[in-house]
């Protein structure tokens, strides 16, 4: 039996048998593993860790798109700055969007996964309104002259090629190419094990934008708890979206969401009180 092990913070280790090794190589930015489970399906694996699954996949995606479009509710212009597999792409384009454009550093990602993730990515990267930039996201963001109703940093944890994506310049550029009334939305870890994410992140957007606050979902292949979705925007108002209006929005879409739901996206934002307090102590710190 082979096994692919992850390894968390310390002893918090996961562990996958692998079925089958569908693909394997070390590309110019990081190693690259798709691999087939049992429990799981198909999986990908960056650097080691892993980024998504084909069981699980929905929960992550639908909450990091599905959230953030639905509280807009007239968003036309999103941008993903990772992403590569496809998944938020996919979700993004479900909404009456005009355009999502994805910066994704690692091409062999998005190839890969046109490939080999069907499974997760469908045909997204085949739509007209998608377009792929093959780009260091944060370098994208400090250059552009586009602006954007939603932005999504679907990035990596904190290492390696995805460092940068964590930095405060990085959500200060983030903020400029945002549309009066955008917002932000960031992959903020597992607060359980990676405070430290979350807890810079938040001192970062607490900075830049009138409302910065988190929200949760459990992504099973995520370890250790609730996963948590950095959220920044200058319009409060789109945390009071009514119940009667969250439910229309959700129902024109037809979004087809096997996890995201009205009642979902409002309890989202009820944060356990660890969590509440790393965010505490970010305003505190700032």
């Amino acid at each position: 039996m082979i096994w692919f092990q992850e390894t968390y913070i310390g002893e918090l280790v996961q562990r996958l048998d692998v079925e089958t090794v569908v693909h394997m190589e070390r590309t110019a930015h990081q190693q690259l593993v798709i691999f087939d489970s049992p429990m799981c399906g198909r999986v990908l694996a960056l650097d080691g860790a892993i980024q998504t699954t084909e069981r699980d996949e929905f929960v992550y995606h639908e909450m990091l798109i599905h959230v953030p479009l639905i509280a807009h509710g007239t968003a036309r212009r999103v941008l993903i700055i990772g992403g590569g597999d496809g998944g938020a792409l996919e979700e993004a384009l479900k909404h009456p969007v005009e355009q999502v454009t994805v910066v994704e550093l690692d091409r062999h990602v998005v190839e890969l996964s046109r490939r080999y993730l069907r499974c997760i990515c469908g045909a997204a990267f085949d739509d007209p309104r998608a377009e792929v930039v093959i780009a260091d996201g944060a370098e994208y963001v400090a250059r552009t002259g586009d602006r954007y109703d939603v932005i999504v940093v679907d990035s990596t944890d904190p290492e390696g090629p995805a460092e940068v994506l964590f930095a405060q310049s990085f959500y200060a550029n983030c903020r400029r190419c945002l549309a009066q009334g955008g917002i932000l939305v960031t992959q903020n870890g597992v607060p359980w094990v990676q405070r430290a994410e979350l807890l810079g992140s938040m001192r970062a957007l607490g900075r830049l934008f009138v409302d910065a606050t988190a929200y949760v979902a459990p992504v099973p292949t995520y370890n250790g708890g609730f996963l948590a979705y950095g959220w920044g925007t200058d319009e409060p108002r789109y945390r009071e979206v009514t119940d009667a209006e969250l439910q229309r929005r959700f129902t024109k879409q037809e979004l087809g969401a096997r996890y995201y739901n009205p009642q979902i996206h409002r309890a989202s934002f009820a944060l356990p009180t660890y969590i509440s307090e790393i965010i505490e102590d970010a305003n505190k710190g700032r």
